[in-house]
């Protein structure tokens, strides 16, 4: 119920943003989120049933696509190896917004017992892994399916133009670096690019934010110390 919740907020907000806060068409927009939330909850299933890692998503890259073309939107793939965008272009002039989804998968085992749980394998350095997604990607990825699915059934009302992006590595991967260095946004200049991250901690029907940066990213640091070593029971023997 949490996750219905959640996804139908999201979706709604979303497509509101795309309205210019069009009280009647948001309301519109919600309840059509509603209609579709099954299908919703059922992509984000298989997804995760069936993980792929970092510029491996070529099965997830695929579904993507199909749904995308299926609702009559302009589909570019293979951007930065995997990516997906959709060009979905309003009845009515207005700015262009894009939304962004990740699909990848991570090195990690699923242990949990539910029968959309992950039992896909890969290799990851060189060595047989389990695949599972773990942070939540399954989720972003149906989510931005489910909005295409509302705003392009909208289309006549729909102010502007949506850019529906799914980038492909973004657990390392840097594959919103290579999208943005392969001309994702040079066929539509965006007026403003949106993404989201799904947080079990957050009550249900809950959206956080704040002003600057959200969520930034870890990075490696290797540092090289030429010094001489020692016992640590004689630190002043060393470099400490």
């Amino acid at each position: 119920m949490k996750i219905k919740l959640v996804i139908t907020l999201i979706i709604s907000c979303l497509v509101s943003m795309a309205f210019s806060q069009s009280e009647k068409l948001t309301k519109k927009a919600h309840l059509n989120a509603e209609k579709i939330m099954p299908k919703v909850i059922e992509w984000r299933h298989d997804i995760h049933e069936h993980p792929e890692l970092s510029n491996l998503e070529f099965k997830t890259a695929a579904k993507v696509a199909q749904h995308l073309k299926d609702l009559g939107l302009e589909v570019e793939e293979g951007v930065a190896k995997t990516g997906v965008v959709g060009i979905l272009v309003g009845d009515q002039s207005g700015p262009v917004i894009a939304l962004r989804a990740d699909m990848d998968g991570l090195p990690v085992t699923e242990r949990v017992e539910l029968p959309w749980a992950s039992k896909a394998t890969s290799i990851y350095n060189d060595k047989a892994t389990g695949v599972m997604h773990a942070c939540g990607h399954d989720t972003h990825v149906a989510i931005l399916m489910g909005v295409a699915e509302v705003l392009s059934g909208l289309k006549k009302d729909l102010k502007g133009t949506v850019k529906f992006i799914f980038q492909p590595a973004e657990e390392g991967g840097g594959g919103g670096r290579v999208m943005v260095e392969e001309g994702v946004f040079e066929k539509f200049q965006c007026d403003t690019v949106w993404g989201m991250h799904n947080d079990p901690k957050l009550p249900a029907g809950t959206i956080a934010t704040r002003p600057g940066p959200l969520m930034a990213a870890v990075d490696t640091v290797k540092i090289i110390i030429n010094a001489i070593g020692c016992h640590a029971a004689m630190p002043h023997v060393g470099i400490d």
